[in-house]
């Protein structure tokens, strides 16, 4: 699997757009944007990119949530590539599959599981691989480090489950990714949110 974060050397305020493909563009692979940003220079990095002989340069976007940072360049990403569009939002225009949480889905050549995530925004989601040990985080706040902030039980939940993940990198939607320790960060942020809710860590 490649991660190509699009973002670089964008001229305006946007997420990071990772652009995931398979190690060897081969023709099964599934080309896979998550997220799309807003500045328009993806469109030419993605038609620059090496996305495999005989292949649609991008196959599907996986939005984590539907924030316009994240989300606003979807149209002009349809009329160029024409992808299936996934995202777990109802009101978002221009999505072909409503996700639940908990499918599978592929991206480049890994599965990866779609974990609801409902805390930054009713939207959000998360998405893990178990082979890899990458989870593509969005806005999802898996890095807390406060124990006076209040969080709902959806998240909670969720946050519980990352946490019995073997998770070696964590790719945000904004910023550098965590590719040391991000298991024992994660479980220490269960402990500030079980610390906020007046809950005894375990």
């Amino acid at each position: 699997m490649k991660i190509i974060n699009l973002k670089e050397n964008a001229k305006m305020y946007t997420s990071n757009v990772y652009f995931v493909l398979g190690t060897w563009n081969a023709i099964e692979d599934v080309n896979t944007l998550v997220d799309v940003g807003r500045d328009p220079s993806v469109i030419e990095k993605i038609n620059r990119a090496s996305t495999g002989v005989g292949k649609s340069r991008v196959d599907q976007v996986i939005l984590t949530h539907s924030h316009y940072d994240h989300a606003s360049l979807l149209p002009a990403i349809r009329e160029a590539f024409h992808p299936k569009v996934h995202a777990f939002s109802r009101s978002l225009e221009g999505v072909d599959h409503h996700l639940r949480g908990w499918e599978t889905l592929r991206l480049g050549d890994r599965d990866f599981e779609v974990i609801h995530t409902p805390g930054h925004s009713s939207d959000s989601i998360c998405l893990y691989c178990a082979e890899e040990g990458v989870l593509f985080a969005g806005d999802t706040p898996v890095i807390i480090q406060s124990t006076d902030s209040t969080h709902e039980e959806g998240f909670v939940r969720a946050l519980e489950r990352i946490c019995r993940m073997d998770v070696k990198a964590i790719y945000f939607g904004h910023g550098d990714p965590l590719l040391d320790g991000c298991n024992a960060r994660i479980r220490a942020s269960l402990k500030n949110v079980r610390k906020a809710r007046g809950v005894r860590s375990q």
